[in-house]
């Protein structure tokens, strides 16, 4: 088999060209910062899309992760000393399998993350774990949930497990835009939600993101501290820290130009899923699971290998190592195997919890927390899902661009390894 002559992609931006109609709007009318009408619209459309009243305009979707968890700080335990977190020693419940860019903000305001399990059902936060974790931390009054590669989970369930123990619910729908639970736009489950633009999502800017939410106050307070925290003066007057995460008017004009092309984003990614999914029907493989009344936007397609499939592997934080055997494979082969003919995969998240610098970390899972488990007299252990789907699992090559018989021989090049 011959390798793929021009790169197949993971998932690039897939361009129109009516973008360019708003970045030279926005060149010839000279609005090239923080300010124009480029970022009123996409405000608009951004809301709108996501049900939600009120959405702010962004550098990216981390920066509105961040000052969604300011203001939750802020709002649950009241305005810090100058250089202290808006969280300093709280603890914050996080998803557990996801980028790490999901609770930086937890750390950025001095917040203590406890991560809580993966389901296995949705590869989404446990909402069983979840509640594990409240009997565990009563005093826990803050959840940071991630919808991990466009495939919901359970929000909705998640949002009413914290307004019983009466916490706040920051939904991070940076991978979710346009998908639905039980008919309902993701992003508008969270108390806070936050979307991106990233080069790589299902509509792209570059860059840029947007926070939303339903109370006015929130979006002001955001739009202050995303530009500094200028008091209304006629000098520059500063009564508390703010930061430069405004979004650009030439970037929002490419995100305005890429919003009317969201649905059929999403219809070409559905049919990338759906033809791996005819694919692999006869592979012991399993995709992305999909929720009951949910509907994906398909951003990323991802599998997991069947256990007793799974040739020997094992890797250190750098590096991993596979033994090939027949009628088995592993992740690392698989992705060996797929760039060798030019094509791109990539590893499932790592949780975090086996990140170097979390490993210490309370994480909990449905039985408990998942620390400490091991005992030199006793038998034990518990299930760690999270750890599971990353050791057996891969994001495939999503490209909207890849045409069906690059994704053909895509699909041929994993059936080999199996051989």
């Amino acid at each position: 088999m011959e390798k793929f002559e021009k790169k197949v992609w993971l998932a690039t931006p897939t361009m129109h060209g009516e973008e360019m109609k708003y970045v030279q709007q926005a060149y010839e009318t000279n609005w090239m910062s923080t300010v124009g009408e480029n970022i009123n619209e996409v405000e608009r459309i951004a809301a709108e899309k996501a049900e939600m009243k009120y959405a702010v305009g962004l550098s990216c979707c981390t920066a509105a992760l961040h000052l969604a968890v300011k203001h939750a700080g802020e709002t649950l335990y009241g305005k810090p000393a100058i250089s202290h977190g808006a969280l300093e020693g709280k603890r914050v419940f996080c998803s557990d399998m996801t980028f790490d860019a999901t609770l930086n903000p937890v750390v950025y305001e001095g917040g203590i993350p406890v991560f809580i399990d993966t389901e296995a059902e949705s590869w989404n936060m446990d909402p069983v774990a979840l509640e594990k974790a409240f009997e565990m931390y009563p005093d826990v009054k803050l959840v940071v949930s991630a919808e991990l590669y466009g495939f919901p989970g359970r929000m909705d369930l998640i949002k009413e497990i914290c307004e019983k123990h009466g916490a706040l619910l920051i939904e991070d729908a940076a991978e979710v835009m346009g998908a639905t639970i039980h008919g309902r736009q993701c992003g508008s489950f969270g108390d806070y939600s936050a979307i991106s633009y990233n080069g790589n999502k299902i509509i792209t800017g570059s860059a840029g993101g947007c926070l939303l939410t339903n109370d006015i106050e929130v979006a002001n307070k955001a739009r202050k501290w995303s530009t500094q925290a200028r008091e209304n003066a006629p000098w520059y007057q500063h009564e508390e820290v703010g930061y430069n995460y405004r979004m650009s008017n030439v970037i929002a004009g490419v995100v305005r130009g890429q919003y009317p092309y969201l649905e059929e984003h999403i219809a070409q990614k559905k049919a990338i899923y759906e033809r791996y999914r005819d694919g692999f029907k006869d592979l012991p493989v399993q995709m992305n699971p999909i929720m009951d009344g949910t509907e994906p936007n398909y951003w990323l397609s991802a599998m997991i290998i069947d256990k007793d499939y799974m040739c020997k592997q094992v890797r250190d934080d750098s590096k991993a190592l596979y033994i090939s055997e027949k009628g088995k494979t592993c992740p690392t082969e698989i992705l060996e195997t797929l760039a060798k003919y030019n094509a791109e995969g990539r590893p499932i998240w790592k949780p975090m919890h086996m990140q170097p610098m979390y490993r210490m970390h309370e994480f909990v899972t449905r039985e408990g927390s998942g620390r400490c488990r091991t005992n030199a007299y006793i038998a034990g252990g518990c299930v760690d899902v999270g750890a599971d789907i990353f050791e057996r699992g891969l994001c495939l090559p999503s490209d909207n661009k890849m045409t069906a018989e690059e994704q053909n021989k895509v699909i041929e090049i994993i059936r080999s390894c199996f051989n």
